[in-house]
């Protein structure tokens, strides 16, 4: 599978600094000092209703986290997958009388869009769960093996037991776990389950459902964390800097995850950050596909909303923060958006240099995109009101903004 292109990043002079960033697993802060290539794994759409703004916002933190290690001069090696085959995108292809294939190349066609627009970073590679199949047989074939896995009527589950660090990203007690389960797509209460927090790891093939070939599995197809684990294992290895994605994933998915692929090397922990981004709220209530109260970037683009007006949306709130779209922070990011080009547009300005290390400190500091954008606003401010005889500040300020906020002016 392909991703997007990528936009080009402007060198800024001078260098960025380490990021401290919010991890679950301790529960505060602490400062990613990656190698020359620093290793993210963030988990991708699952392809029925691209892109809404909790889409949006997830993928923003993230793109803003390689923005910061590709100012400390590293390398950044970026992962990321499509469920392009799971039960919310065989019900919704039911639903809507589609064949669940061409639904989900239909929406991720729309989400490599929506990614080009808002300037993300694309991954380096970029796998759907289809094609890493050949690759998740024989990881669930040697947990079964290795007695971390069990047979029930024709399902393969994993243990949790099996994993002495279990519970150790989320940090949530067994009853918690229990109803999130139930909540995000587990099945708790099946009869015959060892522990009913077991995740499955191979479906046994269901009529009318599309299965493979699992050799000594039987016929069927991956549950959903194995498929992430199997492709970070593929092309991060263990140990990798950042699992990211939103804080509705810390349980079950990257608890989950992270007990599977430590289970099958016996090394901990899967990664050295679990970062997790907040929610995005419309009118009171978690945006969420199960509800239907979604902002589509798509739609906002097609009514001639500024991509980057919408990045500037993101960007004004805290990455870890939940917060709620309203037509109101849309516009206020339109206005910041229209006074920031204004100021550029000058053939000189307020020196610059001050501003560039105050955006690179706030990154730094858990990405506090807010914080940068206050100290545009205040160059900005600085500008009309008083001008300034700097020739080359306002191409600074355009090109560090570009680099490190990803907004093009």
């Amino acid at each position: 599978m392909y991703a997007w292109p990528a936009s080009e990043v402007p060198a800024l002079p001078g260098k960025g600094r380490d990021l401290q960033i919010h991890d679950t697993a301790t529960g505060g802060l602490i400062t990613l000092s990656p190698g020359p290539v620093a290793r993210i794994y963030v988990c991708g759409i699952t392809p029925y209703d691209a892109t809404h703004m909790g889409h949006a916002a997830t993928y923003n933190a993230f793109d803003l986290v390689q923005r910061v290690w590709l100012d400390t001069k590293r390398q950044v090696h970026y992962v990321q997958n499509v469920t392009d085959v799971d039960d919310p995108l065989l019900e919704r292809a039911v639903r809507d009388g589609h064949d669940w294939t061409e639904l989900a190349q239909r929406e991720t066609a729309l989400f490599r869009e929506d990614m080009t627009a808002l300037r993300m970073l694309p991954p380096e590679h970029y796998i759907g769960a289809v094609e890493a199949i050949p690759g998740i047989i024989p990881l669930v074939e040697r947990l079964r093996d290795a007695g971390a896995a069990y047979e029930l009527e024709g399902d393969i589950y994993f243990s949790v037991e099996s994993d002495r660090h279990f519970g150790s990203v989320s940090r949530l007690d067994a009853e918690t776990m229990r109803l999130l389960c139930a909540e995000r797509g587990g099945d708790p209460d099946r009869p015959g389950k060892k522990n009913p927090l077991d995740p499955m790891l191979w479906m046994a093939a269901r009529p009318g459902e599309p299965s493979w070939d699992g050799g000594s599995l039987g016929p069927g197809r991956p549950g959903w964390h194995i498929e992430c684990v199997a492709i970070a294992l593929d092309h991060l290895g263990m140990g990798f800097d950042v699992q990211g994605g939103g804080s509705d994933l810390a349980f079950p998915h990257h608890e989950m995850g992270a007990s599977h692929a430590q289970v099958l090397t016996g090394e901990y922990p899967m990664a050295k950050a679990y970062v997790h981004a907040g929610m995005v709220a419309l009118d009171g209530e978690k945006m969420s596909k199960s509800k239907g109260n979604l902002v589509f970037v798509s739609r906002l683009r097609g009514d001639g909303v500024d991509p980057a007006a919408i990045r500037l949306t993101l960007l004004a709130h805290h990455y870890h923060s939940d917060w709620e779209w309203t037509d109101e922070v849309l516009q206020e990011a339109v206005e910041r958006l229209g006074r920031w080009r204004s100021a550029v547009s000058r053939p000189d300005g307020p020196p610059a240099e001050a501003l560039v290390e105050e955006i690179r400190a706030a990154l730094a500091a858990d990405l506090d995109a807010p914080a940068a954008l206050a100290a545009v606003d205040r160059w900005a401010e600085l500008q009309e009101r008083e001008g300034g005889t700097d020739e080359g500040a306002p191409g600074v300020v355009s090109r560090a903004v570009d680099a490190l906020l990803g907004v093009a002016l």
